[in-house]
């Protein structure tokens, strides 16, 4: 497999063959207005360009999977970048009535059992925050992909560290891990993914696993940095578990 992050919460998994492009936020730097009530209000998002031309992203795209449709995960640039007919996963009928509506016309709902293309592809939960935040925040999902000729991946998606997490690791044993780990927050309310302790944490629930952070400094409600999260990775001495890919790094497993 390859895995190569784009930017924020997309990146571009190769996997048994098949080329799947996960939570696509594709716009141009700078498109879209500060999430509210955060840090960096005069800063638009995204922060930072694409790596790659759109082009060079989606093509020769297998699949689509859209964890949720958070405007970071899922915005206007990629709705009209993606040719209409590209198989979508989504999280639940709801999200796809939402793609469907958007002109998208091979959507399905992802199960426990989902298969394409020979690849197992199994729902996971998350907790997009803590508390009262998920009343905002909303139902997410990740997804652990399976083939007989890969290693298993676990794409944990918008969550922050919880039980639903180690019951994944747990159940399926993970070889590779993608946590978003940009400790992202508004000023009320808490973290509303993973920051360094729920990394920590899910190093320490798969000692054995390859971990890559991504979701880093792309939209303006960040607050833990590349930088910090390899300083304390140096410090913990996991540096050859964790990874913390710059945009447009891949890493082959």
């Amino acid at each position: 497999m390859n895995i190569q992050q784009i930017r924020n919460a997309t990146i571009v998994l190769q996997y048994a063959g098949k080329k799947f492009l996960i939570d696509p936020f594709l716009a141009k730097k700078g498109a879209y207005p500060p999430f509210p009530n955060s840090l960096r209000q005069d800063q638009n998002n995204p922060l930072i360009r694409l790596p790659f031309s759109i082009e060079d992203i989606i093509n020769h795209v297998d699949a689509v999977i859209v964890t949720h449709l958070h405007l970071d995960h899922y915005d206007d640039a990629a709705k009209e970048a993606l040719p209409k007919d590209i198989k979508m996963f989504v999280q639940n009928e709801e999200d796809a009535k939402a793609v469907r509506d958007d002109g998208f016309q091979n959507v399905e709902v992802l199960q426990e059992d989902t298969v394409f293309a020979e690849v197992r592809l199994i729902k996971t939960n998350g907790e997009h925050g803590r508390g009262e935040i998920l009343k905002r925040t909303g139902q997410v999902c990740g997804v652990v992909f399976k083939h007989h000729k890969e290693k298993t991946i676990y794409v944990a998606g918008d969550t922050v560290w919880y039980e639903g997490v180690q019951n994944v690791i747990d159940t399926h044993t993970p070889e590779i891990i993608v946590v978003n780990a940009g400790d992202n927050q508004f000023q009320e309310g808490g973290s509303l993914v993973m920051g360094i302790d729920d990394v920590y944490e899910v190093h320490k629930a798969a000692p054995n696993a390859k971990i890559i952070a991504s979701h880093m400094e792309a939209v303006n409600h960040w607050t833990l940095s590349r930088k910090e999260l390899k300083e304390f990775i140096e410090e913990k001495g996991i540096f050859s578990s964790v990874f913390v890919p710059n945009d447009g790094e891949s890493y082959s497993f």
